[in-house]
């Protein structure tokens, strides 16, 4: 399966033309796409746990399109908004912009110009989705560390030396060193560059459990 087969685009407008217009230009690229009417429309169909994208129009019935941005970030549904309009003005691209929307675009706009918009929200999505399964891989390593073993992972990474966390901890060297082996072994890391950064990701640091 192609990138882009493999992807999906959400096109919510009230414009019946505009969303065939739209979906038969993606389909002409290989993208696949559902259209909406309304934005609760959108809401109450189940997603396909795919890298996707939404292209919003700004003026929506019930709720408008700026609106339903703030309402899916407060509800934790962070899929990437080409938004597009015939009636838009500059303080409300930088309002939809500054919330985080990838383009903002203003009816009639030529063809390429959306579908490059579509791709760049589409490798959004698809770098967040990469950044927490990789985080979440990151958490089931540090869940298998034992109590313990985590205080010493956080002493580590803070810069201090083996006999400095022993003298903290209250143990031998020796017994910080294999706690800090296990560490290594469990977190997959290669080296202590790599436990750092795997730290500052999980955000662990001394006195944090």
């Amino acid at each position: 399966m192609t990138a882009a087969a493999a992807a999906m685009v959400f096109v919510i407008d009230d414009d019946a033309g505009v969303r065939t217009s739209i979906q038969g230009l993606l389909k002409s690229v290989g993208l696949q796409s559902e259209t909406f009417g309304t934005a609760q429309e959108f809401l109450r169909n189940k997603r396909p746990d795919t890298p996707s994208c939404i292209v919003l129009d700004v003026r929506l019935p019930g709720v408008n399109g700026l609106d339903f941005q703030h309402q899916l970030a407060d509800a934790g549904i962070h899929i990437p908004i080409v938004f597009i309009t015939g009636h838009g003005d500059i303080p409300m691209s930088v309002k939809a912009m500054k919330s985080g929307a990838v383009e903002f675009l203003t009816k009639p706009f030529r063809d390429q110009d959306l579908l490059d918009a579509i791709h760049q929200a589409l490798d959004r999505d698809r770098a967040m989705r990469q950044q927490r399964s990789e985080l979440a891989e990151l958490r089931n390593c540090f869940e298998s560390l034992i109590a313990r073993q985590r205080e010493v992972m956080a002493l580590v990474v803070s810069g201090m030396l083996n006999k400095q966390i022993a003298s903290e901890l209250g143990t031998s060297e020796i017994t910080v060193k294999i706690h800090r082996g296990h560490v290594m072994r469990k977190m997959q890391a290669e080296s202590l560059a790599e436990l750092v950064r795997m730290a500052s990701k999980l955000e662990v640091a001394p006195g944090k459990k």
